[in-house]
């Protein structure tokens, strides 16, 4: 079990990263229900002037959209699922022209197809991939921190599964965690403590920041899980 106060000073010190970065940081009340609330990132979908709130893959998660429903909705058109279609955030990678959609133990077929009908409405095409059993969500495996790159953990993904990627930078199974990264053009932060993938991104032309994420690797999450980017 993470400790819990181990985890609150790694989100300051995560939420110090991003404003170091340059982004305005908001955080909403805690929900005692809902322990998984941190999570942010499964609980909506930004595309332009319309945030889509999904129905969460796993039903102890239900109630924790609403908090952020209400949030968004000053700013945006709000977009509901209907009831059995499911889909997480951390399903959804952004790239270049497109989304990539992992179909996984949380995210189904419903899900994706109704995120992919509002994609396309805003120009947006979707990339369907099934996540491997090996891993939580898509983003636990894989991210995109510049165009036309893709972070990818070895063993979990293939070469077949990226080709239309301009360039992918494998990082080592062993180090799989650290493929979540979040980017500010050839800024990186990054996971603490995976050595042989910080020369990976110095190499690719990265500077880095790292953050220490262990209590939060403890509960399958990852950098992004913590944060939903708007703008």
């Amino acid at each position: 079990m993470p400790d819990y106060e181990a985890a609150r000073g790694a989100q300051q010190a995560y939420f110090a990263a991003l404003r170091a970065h340059g982004s305005e940081v908001i955080t909403l009340p805690p929900l005692e229900d809902f322990p998984d609330c941190s999570f942010t990132e499964d609980t909506a979908v930004i595309l332009e002037d319309k945030a889509v709130i999904p129905n969460l893959g796993h039903p102890s998660r239900d109630g924790e959209k609403e908090s952020i429903a209400d949030f968004l909705a000053d700013d945006f058109e709000i977009t509901r699922m209907p009831a059995g279609a499911t889909l997480d955030g951390g399903d959804v990678v952004f790239y270049d022209d497109r989304f990539l959609v992992g179909l996984s133990t949380r995210t189904n077929r419903e899900g994706a197809d109704f995120l992919t009908e509002h994609a396309k409405e805003v120009g947006m095409e979707v990339q369907l991939f099934s996540v491997p059993a090996s891993t939580l969500h898509l983003t636990t495996v894989c991210s995109s921190p510049r165009p036309g790159t893709v972070v990818a953990a070895e063993g979990h993904l293939t070469e077949a599964d990226l080709s239309f990627a301009e360039e992918v930078i494998w990082i080592p199974e062993e180090e799989g965690y650290a493929a979540n990264t979040i980017a500010y053009g050839d800024r990186l932060i990054m996971a603490e403590g995976y050595q042989r993938t910080r020369k990976l991104m110095l190499d690719a032309g990265f500077s880095i920041s790292t953050v220490e994420m262990s209590e939060f690797r403890e509960v399958d999450a990852s950098l992004t899980c913590l944060s939903v980017f708007i703008g």
